[in-house]
């Protein structure tokens, strides 16, 4: 049976990847990635469209200079996008976080089995949930970085207004404002490196205890008289 100590140190790190793993999930279901506004010129005035919207699906409604304002409809976001690189990029965010997911929920399993075994000496034990910890905290990093490129560079935001009301005509300009589904991943990123910093102190105080127990023979008492 492992320690005490053990225990309570991969428990903690378990807490920390089983939150991680949650708010994967949040961050893929909830659709409040981002919110826009999109302005076009018409024929006789301007249109405002306001869109909120995550990976799979958002709401948009129009508003007209005049005061008109059309209702609120919902729209799918793969079937708005007519871009292939606007297209492309959600399709990659969404592989990478589906493979967040998974060394998440590899990294959670590490850590809960390790809470109740004894130490493991391979990939197992605490190299395991560096690993896996990493490759998750990359990951997020990288849809972090992927989904504004996606705004500026490729107009996403107005890619899926013009596919919510096809009438509109030139882009004047855009105002967004990333939802909280975007702001959790941060939240993950630094439970990943929570993990790994309490497994860190737990692997570093038995390497130290470690050491101890093999001092060198000089150490030893020197009325001690070796044949």
């Amino acid at each position: 049976m492992p320690s005490r100590k053990k225990a309570a140190m991969f428990a903690s790190a378990f807490l920390t990847c089983a939150c991680s793993f949650v708010l994967i999930c949040v961050v893929l279901a909830t659709q409040h990635w981002m919110s826009s506004q999109v302005r076009f010129s018409g024929t006789n005035s301007s249109v405002t469209v306001s869109l909120t919207y995550g990976l799979f699906s958002g709401t948009c409604e129009q508003f007209v200079e005049a005061g008109l304002q059309v209702s609120e409809k919902t729209f799918q976001v793969a079937d708005n996008l007519k871009s292939t690189k606007a297209e492309s990029t959600i399709t990659a965010i969404i592989v990478i976080l589906v493979l967040g997911l998974l060394s998440s929920l590899l990294s959670s399993g590490f850590t809960c089995t390790n809470a109740v075994s004894n130490p493991y000496q391979t990939f197992l034990g605490p190299t395991g949930v560096y690993t896996w910890n990493s490759l998750c905290g990359i990951f997020i990093l990288i849809a972090m970085i992927l989904f504004p490129v996606n705004i500026e560079e490729y107009g996403l935001s107005t890619e899926l207004a013009k596919g919510c009301f096809s009438f509109l005509q030139t882009h004047i300009r855009s105002d967004h404002a990333y939802g909280y589904s975007y702001w959790i991943m941060l939240l993950i990123i630094f439970l990943n490196i929570a993990s790994i910093i309490i497994i860190y102190f737990y692997d570093h105080a038995r390497y130290s205890k470690k050491k101890e127990q093999e001092r060198p023979i000089e150490n030893a008492p020197k009325d001690v008289i070796l044949f």
